[in-house]
């Protein structure tokens, strides 16, 4: 099996010198955006840290956000079967696109993959622990401590039982969202992730 991270076996002659790069959100998976690059634009990918690309249009190096500010920050780098198409991984530092929206696809939920929220909304959970924004309802959970943020998940949890036995199917809605919530929240004060409970569960699955 080749190697989908050895950039040596990419076929830059396949596309005179061009392949394409599909940008992918690191956390949540949506697609952001396509550009080209040439194997000086990978070079100063790699180098940089920010992705760059090869501008077909100004005929030059191009780092995405050298106007806006709005960078993307590689993350990982993939190559496909053929070895003539590169999957980026990124984080985004404000709208990839430059009409304002996440994706140059569009924009919203639809466009996310349907649990690509839960990543966001652990990145935000983290963010919050870090900072401790005032006036936030997560900070003042992370400020009363592991004690308090475990019972608020008891609550939700027989919240979130009681629903599915004696409400409707908003209700329960309601009430699975406020469990997962919290339940982030307990993670992240104990140091854990959303995405260190979601690897048990895929290494159990392919444990059968």
């Amino acid at each position: 099996m080749s190697d989908n991270t050895d950039t040596s076996r990419l076929d830059w002659a396949k596309g005179d010198g061009l392949l394409p790069a599909i940008v992918q959100h690191w956390l949540s998976g949506e697609v952001l955006m396509l550009g080209y690059m040439t194997a000086a634009a990978l070079a100063e990918t790699q180098r940089s840290g920010h992705v760059t690309f090869y501008s077909r249009s100004k005929q030059r190096l191009w780092t995405k956000g050298e106007s806006s500010g709005h960078v993307l920050v590689l993350k990982s780098l993939r190559i496909d079967c053929d070895a003539d198409t590169l999957l980026i991984r990124a984080d985004p530092r404000g709208p990839t696109c430059h009409t304002g929206t996440s994706s140059c696809f569009g924009d919203g939920a639809d466009m996310r993959p349907p649990l690509g929220f839960l990543a966001e909304l652990d990145a935000l959970v983290a963010q919050r622990h870090a900072e401790r924004p005032e006036g936030s309802y997560t900070t003042r959970l992370f400020d009363g401590g592991i004690r308090r943020i475990a019972q608020k998940v008891g609550e939700e949890g027989v919240e979130t039982a009681l629903a599915a036995v004696a409400q409707g199917d908003d209700e329960l809605l309601g009430e699975a969202a406020d469990l997962l919530f919290h339940l982030t929240v307990a993670l992240r004060a104990r140091g854990l992730s959303l995405g260190d409970a979601v690897n048990v569960l895929a290494d159990r699955h392919r444990d059968g």
